[in-house]
């Protein structure tokens, strides 16, 4: 279980750390995503990010 929530928690943390680059245009790929330059998807991807640091932790615990 603990090794379980720790490969989500590191899932979503890319996935949040990638969302938090389109929404302010550090990551502009794929050229066509409608995220890039979208503060809110910043916002949903820093709110991922959280969530999956809560993961790795407990899951290391």
């Amino acid at each position: 279980m603990a090794r379980s929530l720790s490969i989500i928690g590191f899932l979503a943390l890319a996935v949040g750390l990638l969302w938090i680059g389109q929404g302010t245009g550090v990551i502009p790929w794929p050229r066509s995503s409608f995220m890039i330059n979208q503060l809110q998807w910043a916002g949903y991807g820093a709110v991922l990010v959280a969530v999956g640091l809560i993961l790795i932790w407990q899951g290391n615990r």
